[in-house]
């Protein structure tokens, strides 16, 4: 952690208000009182389909091309040497990379099952993939790359054959991607709740670039000296509905789901990804709107040290072991939950959901302190 440098002229209030929002939203639905009475908005689809939750993690990764496009602009337009630039981009990709790892070792450390891939991991792949597309290319490869991503990743899924299951499928342990993550991750390392296939597992990057590579191209198109700041949210506007209905008409042929990160949904969510930036981007950046967006802003610049933050303590609490007011043990997140506020609720959902509330408002204090002496942990 370090004093975050200077606020650029050219920076994106907007983009830290959106960040802001999301980090907030994915505090919520990763820290439910209890997993077993959650609001259905607060959970993802069960398989296709799309939740309010659904949309935290391509949020995220709209998000890193959007500031990839801010991040980079310096050295692409300077003609910086590609080596030094991509070994700064690597090493902080590894460092994403190796976070997402240590989380899933922490607390035992058993490197014979942790699992590869995650969250954190795949935002780590695509930051490095859309830094090296956008400094070798112009936009115009990358709208093409986007498309032959979505089509060539559809293609896959959806006509080549499964090994040891025959004709392509989009069942979750029998779908392509399940079984490439089987075969070379191995089943130890996959997903924990499964063992057999993996939400983040490899194939889904390709598409996930694809998440990334929009949230690009929005940046660029919000860097171009040519539009009026207001005609800018009106372009991004547009582009989202367009991308939403795109998104839609696929969805009868290769559905909308987060799981398998379908092409459908790239667009779907990516789309409505685009309808916020503008939203934000108009209010904050071509209007000038501030008032009462320091929590929100809290959140956005220290969003990383929330995410592992709180995976780290969450482990750490179920390491201890008290005694709940069933009388049995209860790892001390839990412990607090029960004593503290369940008893307050009649309606189990309400518990759960104000216990996640709760954690969103000591992560707030926790956030607010890091804000005003201007400490930002960056990788």
């Amino acid at each position: 952690m370090r004093p975050a440098a200077s606020t650029a002229p050219t920076r994106l209030v907007s983009l830290d208000v959106f960040r802001g929002l999301t980090v907030m939203l994915m505090t919520i639905v990763n820290n439910p009182g209890d997993w077993g009475h959650i609001y259905p908005p607060l959970e993802h689809a069960e398989w296709n389909g799309c939740t309010p939750t659904d949309l935290v993690f391509p949020f995220f990764l709209f998000i890193v091309g959007v500031s990839l496009a801010y991040a980079l602009a310096g050295a692409k337009r300077d003609h910086a040497p590609l080596g030094p630039v991509l070994g700064r981009v690597a090493r902080r990709a590894a460092i994403l990379f190796g976070l997402g790892v240590l989380t899933s070792l922490y607390p035992h450390f058993d490197f014979s099952t942790v699992r590869i891939m995650g969250v954190l991991q795949r935002i780590a792949l695509v930051y490095f993939g859309c830094s090296l597309i956008y400094l070798i290319s112009g936009w115009r490869t990358q709208v093409v790359l986007l498309v032959v991503f979505l089509i060539s990743y559809a293609a896959l899924m959806q006509l080549v054959p499964v090994p040891g299951f025959g004709p392509a499928n989009l069942e979750p342990t029998t779908n392509l991607g399940a079984w490439l993550d089987r075969t070379v991750l191995t089943e130890p390392h996959l997903w924990k709740t499964s063992r057999t296939w993996d939400p983040e597992g490899l194939l889904g990057t390709l598409p996930a670039l694809g998440t990334g590579l929009l949230g690009l191209l929005a940046g660029q198109w919000l860097r171009w000296p040519g539009p009026s700041r207001l005609s800018k949210p009106v372009g991004l506007a547009l582009a989202g509905g367009l991308a939403v209905v795109l998104g839609l008409v696929w969805n009868n042929w290769f559905p909308i789901n987060k799981a398998l990160w379908t092409s459908s949904y790239v667009l779907f969510v990516g789309g409505l990804a685009l309808e916020l930036l503008a939203l934000l981007y108009w209010l904050c950046d071509v209007r000038g709107y501030r008032r009462g967006l320091g929590p929100v802003l809290a959140f956005g610049v220290n969003a990383i040290a929330v995410f592992f933050g709180s995976a780290i303590l969450s482990r750490t609490l179920g390491l201890l072991r008290l005694t709940g007011p069933d009388g049995k043990p209860a790892g001390g997140q839990q412990w607090l939950y029960e004593w503290g506020i369940k008893p307050f609720f009649s309606d189990p959902r309400n518990a759960s959901l104000a216990g996640a509330v709760v954690c969103l408002l000591i992560w707030l204090v926790v956030l607010s302190w890091l804000r005003r002496r201007n400490w930002v942990w960056k990788v």
